[in-house]
């Protein structure tokens, strides 16, 4: 097969050419069409049990997809004729923008918000701001009464009055076009609000915070386009080590052409499968560059070897194609495993990213194991550049002597107790990683973002905030007139207000007590649950069903639970605390069921990460098992490869849990790429000692041998890589930052254990090959 593969490609050489530069043409031309693609669905577990609540209730009492827009007075109180102007300007203008739920907005200008209290007939209510409102000392004062008479204190006001907020439910598609909804369009259009009316003379002693999905969108694409700056930074430094390996400006073309036109390829197959780029999946396009440029060197180095050796062009290439095409289709095969079993978790965002991912690995078994081989085979060197790769070869000599020793029994004894010692450190610095997020605000952005501050501003000043976990009290009809169910749901509100990290809770038992009290002229003994269900239905008759707190048969009850944010140890503390009530008090006539809200979303996912991270590790690793031992049929050589992967995948956890990196949607695939990406060096480095093993070599000068050919492109591969993911350190993207720090760990300690610890077990375990 190996044979007929090698004559078919290079007795046809031009035909190959002409054919990949076509199909690149015509992907770029897809790819010109690609379209940012982010939706809030895409994010939801849908098998798990609380988002099947949250997908039964959702008409009823709407999704968790809400934007918050709080607008502040920087001196002074709400009560200003200009403070009121611009909170009715900005209740228009987001009550059009398409993709918001017309029926679910709410601000002290929506007919929603209501007050009720105490009269001499008994109870009367309104608008807060009533339909006579004038913007003077007498309307200011009639507002704040019939706030008082509210319970929008805390909610739509701030608690000292120097602020609100208008709130809005996002649906999923565009009414106005049918089509799914443009986040970042949305974005564009609160950021458009903030603008308009900071820019305006009656605005701009005011600040406007804006929170919400759409907007952690709209930054995220914000930041990606100067993420394009850090992949051209990352492009030039791979070019400049690339050159000075190879020592040459052609094969350093190859190599980064036959990288780059894997990921147009990649990128043009997504429109053609209808598919877009999410920004959560941004820096997948980047890994498979970067798995081209590594799999590139390792062709560019055999054939510099042959080149070395003596033989012209096109026996150069034939030989570096037989050698590395199973190595590499066994390394690419593992890197595209790796992908697929991302796609087992049942969250559509991760499988699209699987998808994405594994369509430049397929593109790149073709650049690099057939395109990178036929344009080697034109290139022509003279002796001069022989000399050249001597030369290089003198240079790299003390180093490849010093690791070479790592193959004496005294050295390999000490590499393998320190891995050992390694893995128990590994082992117990990564059981303290957490599943979700490990930081207030969105920690896919910065401390200092300007969505953070804004997240941190209205948690301080308002008793909600974004962060909401909504509890579905299922009931029997009419369940609300019921004593024993309301006393409950009231129980269960006061036991949910007294757990670390909850903000404040509303529900309708303790609505329907504070309407009891206006009952009875307002006096506070009267503030509790009464027995009698005539007087209970005159309790619960003026909530009405837009409050969100029951639905027209009063048979659901959802009590909402705002957080304090959405801290891993905060989820944790709050679904454990609401299981615990479920299983004490819970009964057919009130089911405490999970979970809808933000808060429940990221409840449902870290749940599922939680409960996928492990099963996705196992089926990475037998993947690379099995493949290792079909191509080597060699359980020494296997462990050999494996054993390394193992140690650098418990590091990979310490070094997350050490610099607190939650583990969460986008940050489970690059912990499970790395087993795929990382394994290629150790199949690279064992494919040349084995075969060099094979002509009879003992180890130490067979590993020494290998060091010369497979160890250049291994550390220049390790080396590039980890320069080039460091620069996304400085990226405004704080999950990029974070995956530049752990990918450069992964990609250097990858390298050195194919380097180091693979000879020394290979001492050890004695593989024949």
């Amino acid at each position: 097969m190996k044979t007929w593969a090698e004559n078919l490609i290079f007795r046809n050489r031009f035909v190959v050419i002409v054919l990949f530069v076509l199909a690149t043409a015509f992907m770029a031309y897809q790819a010109s069409h690609l379209r940012p693609d982010a939706g809030f669905a895409k994010l939801l577990p849908l098998e798990h049990e609380y988002m099947k609540t949250y997908l039964k209730h959702r008409d009823e009492f709407g999704g968790a997809n809400r934007v918050v827009i709080a607008i502040r007075a920087k001196n002074g109180d709400i009560f200003t004729p200009e403070f009121f102007r611009v909170l009715q300007g900005v209740t228009d203008d987001v009550f059009f923008i398409p993709g918001v739920d017309r029926t679910r907005v709410l601000s002290l200008f929506t007919p929603n918000a209501r007050f009720t209290e105490v009269v001499e007939d008994g109870i009367s209510g309104g608008n807060v701001i009533p339909d006579d409102f004038e913007p003077n000392d007498e309307g200011f004062a009639t507002v704040r009464s019939n706030l008082l008479k509210s319970v929008y204190v805390g909610r739509l006001v701030a608690n000292d009055f120097s602020s609100a907020v208008v709130v809005a439910e996002l649906l999923e598609v565009n009414p106005n076009t049918g089509e799914r909804l443009d986040y970042i369009n949305v974005a564009a259009q609160l950021e458009g609000i903030r603008a308009k009316y900071s820019g305006q003379e009656v605005g701009v002693d005011f600040d406007y915070h804006i929170i919400g999905f759409a907007k952690v969108i709209g930054d995220i694409a914000a930041g990606v386009k100067r993420v394009v700056l850090f992949f051209l930074v990352a492009f030039f430094i791979t070019a400049v080590f690339v050159y000075i390996y190879s020592q040459s400006i052609k094969l350093t073309l190859i190599v980064l052409t036959s990288a780059t036109t894997a990921v147009v390829w990649q990128l043009g197959a997504l429109p053609i499968l209808g598919f877009g780029i999410d920004p959560m999946a941004i820096l997948v396009p980047f890994l498979v560059f970067a798995i081209g440029v590594s799999h590139g060197v390792q062709m560019v180095s055999a054939y510099g070897s042959e080149v070395f050796d003596g033989a012209d062009s096109i026996t150069a290439a034939r030989k570096t194609f037989r050698r590395l095409i199973v190595p590499g289709t066994t390394a690419l095969m593992t890197d595209l495993l790796g992908f697929v079993t991302i796609a087992l978790i049942n969250i559509r965002v991760l499988r699209e990213m699987a998808i994405t991912a594994s369509l430049g690995v397929a593109a790149i078994l073709l650049t690099n194991l057939v395109l990178v081989p036929v344009l080697v085979s034109f290139t022509h060197y003279d002796e001069i550049y022989r000399l050249r790769l001597e030369r290089r070869h003198k240079h790299m000599d003390p180093i490849w002597n010093f690791l070479a020793r790592v193959t004496t029994r005294r050295n390999a004894a000490i590499v393998c107790l320190i891995a050992i010692a390694l893995a128990g450190i590994g082992w117990w610095k990564g059981n303290d990683v957490q599943v979700g997020d490990l930081h207030r605000g969105v920690p896919e952005l910065h401390g200092d973002s300007r969505y953070n501050i804004d997240t941190e501003v209205i948690t301080k000043k308002f008793n909600i905030g974004v962060d909401v976990i909504t509890v579905i009290v299922e009931s029997v009809p009419q369940g609300c007139t019921d004593f024993d169910i309301m006393t409950n749901i009231d129980r269960f509100e006061w036991y949910m207000r007294n757990v670390e990290g909850v903000q404040s809770v509303l529900g309708i038992g303790g609505v329907a007590k504070i309407i009891n009290t206006g009952w009875n002229e307002g006096n506070l003994k009267w503030r509790v649950l009464p027995r009698n269900p005539s007087t209970m239905a005159q309790s619960v008759t003026y909530i009405d069903t837009s409050t969100g707190l029951l639905n027209t048969e009063c048979s659901v009850m959802p009590v909402h639970i705002y957080t304090v944010d959405h801290k891993a140890e905060t989820i944790n503390r709050v679904v454990e605390a609401v299981k615990a009530w479920q299983a004490e008090h819970g009964s057919e006539k009130a089911n405490f069921k999970l979970a809808t809200g933000n808060v429940g979303v990221m409840a449902a996912t870290n749940e599922v990460v939680a409960k996928a991270q492990f099963p996705i590790l196992a089926w990475v690793f037998a993947a690379v098992i099995l493949l290792c031992l079909l191509a080597y049929r060699s359980v020494a050589a296997t462990l050999c490869i494996m054993l390394p992967l193992s140690l650098v995948s418990l590091l990979s956890y310490a070094v997350m849990a050490a610099l607190e990196i939650g583990l969460k949607v986008s940050t489970l695939p690059v912990v499970a790429l790395g087993v795929g990406v990382g394994v290629d060096y150790g199949i690279y480095v064992y494919s040349r000692l084995a075969e060099i093993l094979k002509q009879g070599k003992p180890l130490d000068e067979a590993f020494r041998e290998t060091l010369n050919i497979t160890g250049n492109g291994v550390l220049l591969t390790g080396v590039t890589l980890a320069i080039g993911v460091g620069t996304w350190i400085f990226s405004p993207l704080k999950f990029q930052a974070d995956m530049g720090i752990l990918l450069t760990f992964m990609f250097l300690l990858n390298m050195i254990g194919a380097l180091v610890l693979l000879p020394a077990l290979a001492v050890f375990l004695k593989p024949k090959p």
